[in-house]
């Protein structure tokens, strides 16, 4: 079967970014402190946005944001934030830019209490992804119990643009929900908890 003939999940359409983005890397567990941070800033950014328009940023974002190093991100000021401003390969937003700053003390901090930004947000889902067994897109809730705890959470601890469905959105990039729908290639195994 040659790549054009995977069922895929109907979001996907037909970029090739968007093929590539849901083949290689949507619904897949990820636990590296910087790529979650990456996630997390690029989801927030997307809001009001395509997720197209975000994933064409995303070289940009990478060397405006330092790699999404938190310790880095967490060093910058208001001079970070007027050059960030004028910047054309991110999304220019005063409140979008100044949260993936203060994002990334709250990271630091989170990693200084559970040792990795990874280990506190999979905490949300006891360590195991959740599956989901929907057929189509329509099927999907907006957020979950989960993303609204993780929400609740995160803003408690100074987490900027981490409402219940930026952070479900989230879930499902880092893969710490596989909504892959059932007919999907990328369906993962069934010995994966699933939601009930």
């Amino acid at each position: 079967m040659t790549t054009a003939e995977l069922v895929r999940c109907s979001w996907v359409g037909d970029d090739p970014l968007m093929i590539e983005y849901h083949d290689t890397e949507w619904g897949t567990p990820q636990h590296d402190d910087e790529r979650l941070f990456e996630l997390l800033t690029l989801e927030g950014a997307q809001a009001g946005l395509s997720w197209t328009t975000i994933l064409r940023k995303r070289a940009g974002y990478r060397a405006a944001f330092s790699n999404f190093d938190p310790d880095r991100v967490a060093e910058f000021d208001e001079r970070d934030v007027e050059r960030l401003l004028s910047d054309a390969s991110i999304v220019r937003n005063r409140a979008k830019i100044e949260s993936t700053i203060a994002n990334a003390h709250a990271v630091r901090a989170v990693q200084q209490e559970f040792d990795s930004f990874d280990r506190y947000v999979w905490s949300f889902v006891d360590g195991t992804p959740i599956v989901s067994h929907h057929e189509r897109l329509d099927e999907f809730p907006s957020s979950t119990d989960e993303s609204k705890a993780m929400s609740k959470d995160m803003k408690k601890r100074g987490f900027r643009f981490v409402g219940p469905t930026t952070l479900y959105a989230f879930m499902q990039a880092t893969g710490l929900a596989d909504d892959h729908v059932v007919t999907c290639f990328r369906r993962t195994h069934p010995e994966v908890r699933a939601r009930a």
